[in-house]
């Protein structure tokens, strides 16, 4: 199962915050497949192949609830599932995939672990950049600027990729091809 998180909206379409949804969005693109929404579970959902889309529409701050309710339905444990979510920490363009670890600020990323009750699930955080001055908040929630548009482009195709190689090959796989130690390479330092 793959959960973009995000908020509903269209106030809330091309925000920083909701490239979590942009990276399902191509997904269900890439695999041909129309959205549902469920009431029941309070989310839209997809399904390619064997894979599971979800998009929590309880605003990022509530993810875990329809997370949860899709995971239960289908009996999928919180290792088999994967997390696309915003990372103010990392550049615009850069991923960084991870099999566990805290939520490290983001209230949505926060939301899925308390309703699990566990660390141990997967995420892919998405370089949105940190703001320049502004406050996270408004950060966040704000649009990209256009002249960012064919960089955020790139970045969700990217992260879609991820994502194909996560569910294809593995976590760790992916993470050794997408997170940035990777793409830069191991360089020695200068003696």
């Amino acid at each position: 199962m793959v959960v973009g998180l995000g908020n509903p909206g269209a106030e809330y379409e091309r925000t920083r915050h909701n490239i979590g949804f942009a990276v399902l969005d191509q997904l269900a693109a890439d695999a041909r497949v129309e959205w549902q929404r469920s009431a029941k579970w309070g989310a839209y959902w997809a399904k390619a192949e064997q894979v599971l889309l979800v998009k929590p529409m309880t605003y990022m701050n509530r993810s875990g609830g329809p997370s949860l309710a899709v995971a239960q339905f289908y009996k999928i444990a919180p290792a088999e599932m994967l997390i696309v979510l915003d990372e103010l920490a990392l550049e615009l363009g850069r991923l960084r995939l991870r099999l566990k670890g805290s939520p490290g600020g983001h209230n949505g990323l926060e939301s899925v672990i308390t309703t699990f009750g566990t660390e141990e699930i997967p995420r892919l955080r998405i370089g949105i950049g940190a703001p320049p001055g502004a406050g996270a908040v408004d950060w966040v929630l704000g649009k990209f600027f256009e002249e960012e548009m064919p960089a955020v482009t790139k970045t969700v195709v990217l992260a879609a990729e991820a994502v194909k190689v996560a569910i294809d090959k593995g976590v760790v796989s992916a993470m050794n091809t997408f997170n940035p130690e990777s793409v830069r390479g191991k360089q020695k330092p200068e003696t």
